[in-house]
């Protein structure tokens, strides 16, 4: 994995016409583990408990391949509180085919 934090992003070739198709990218924040018998015991304002904390990586997925990591922060400026990933690391892909 390698760190991108000065990397530039790589630029789309305008004549391509996938570059223009919308995907859908998962966040990750966490997982749990509850039993079934508390799980169907959960109502409105029941907390479940996740095994990540709130300063920990999240996760990226495309479908169900990883694809990068990053950290989850709050947008500034004219879209104050919109919740954004700073990316901090992108997935090899070619090393996981």
């Amino acid at each position: 994995m390698a760190d991108t934090s000065n990397a530039a992003p790589p630029a789309a070739d305008p004549t391509n016409p996938f570059t223009s198709v919308p995907i859908e990218v998962n966040v990750c924040v966490g997982k749990a583990r509850p039993l079934i018998r508390d799980l169907v015991m959960l109502g409105e304002n029941a907390v479940l408990t996740l095994d990540s904390r709130v300063d920990d990586p999240v996760e990226l997925y495309v479908g169900e391949r990883l694809i990068a990591r990053g950290m989850l922060e709050e947008q500034e400026g004219d879209a104050n509180g919109q919740l954004v990933v700073r990316l901090t690391e992108i997935v090899d892909l070619q090393k996981n085919l």
